[in-house]
């Protein structure tokens, strides 16, 4: 296990973002197309205070392995994300390398991408997201699993199950800086067994598994004031290694202290598979 990445939090903003309660029974959503208004929910929620720390001064201590996220300041050749041609055909491969790079990996697979924006007049007219304000994972141990599964040739999927194997987010905003619902990540050692309650996000022919996070007090959350176009953060979604970090909570907060005719934010999101030798 990794150690704290920063035991004070000066500076830290206090807000509350919205938590998910066990009560026993899972949580499901019914997921609704881009543009077609919030998805419907059952479980039981709440809203807790947390302080989300500012990650900057520490960001060049940062290791997937052991933190479960880093920031980096990527450049991209794309100019025009809401052409989804051009990311599939540009930003893909892109990121791709990216994660390579980062993680050493032998094969990595951009399998989709979301774009959200935080205005909910425009998410219905682009027919794109809105920000994801539940604190969550995007997978669960079984349901990695069965990504892999979903997307590879079945006999090279279980040879790949039976190595190291993970999955990471790639998250870059589309207008900066990040003046609206920043993205607060809660680094993996602070992270307990009973933190994660599986959840079914139903789709239209697929039941995905993700994990919902539930209020912890020892969990330590960051965010990036102020990111860029030209940031990127990398965040593990999960690793099948017992002997790094194996994922990390998120998901977007209200500054209190953000002017309220701020610009809205606008990002992507790419997720991948990533596959060790």
């Amino acid at each position: 296990m990794s150690q704290p990445a920063e035991t004070a939090a000066p500076g830290a903003v206090k807000t509350e973002v919205l938590f998910t309660v066990d009560t026993g029974e899972t949580p499901v959503a019914l997921v609704h197309r881009p543009g077609d208004g919030p998805d419907d929910r059952t479980g039981t929620f709440e809203a807790r205070e947390i302080a989300v720390r500012d990650g900057r001064p520490i960001a060049d201590r940062l290791t997937l392995d052991r933190h479960g996220f880093v920031l980096r300041r990527v450049a991209t050749a794309v100019r025009d994300f809401t052409d989804d041609e051009t990311v599939r055909g540009v930003y893909y491969a892109e990121t791709a390398e990216l994660v390579r790079r980062e993680t050493g990996a032998a094969k990595v697979i951009v399998f989709d991408h979301t774009r959200r924006i935080d205005d909910p007049a425009a998410q219905d007219r682009l027919g794109i997201r809105g920000p994801a304000h539940l604190m969550h994972n995007d997978f669960t141990e079984t349901s990695a699993a069965q990504r892999v599964r979903d997307l590879l040739p079945a006999a090279e999927a279980e040879a790949r199950l039976r190595r190291r194997f993970g999955s990471i987010n790639v998250w870059r905003p589309l207008r900066g800086p990040v003046q609206t619902s920043p993205l607060a990540i809660c680094e993996y050692d602070s992270i307990s067994d009973g933190d994660l309650i599986a959840a079914e996000r139903r789709y239209e022919g697929r039941t995905g598994v993700i994990y919902h996070m539930a209020w912890n007090p020892a969990q330590r959350w960051y965010y990036f004031p102020d990111m860029t176009t030209d940031e990127v953060v990398l965040l593990k979604c999960y690793d099948s290694s017992e002997d790094a970090a194996r994922w990390t909570g998120h998901g977007a907060f209200r500054d209190p202290a953000t002017p309220p005719d701020a610009a809205p934010r606008e990002s992507i999101e790419l997720r991948t598979l990533v596959f060790w030798d």
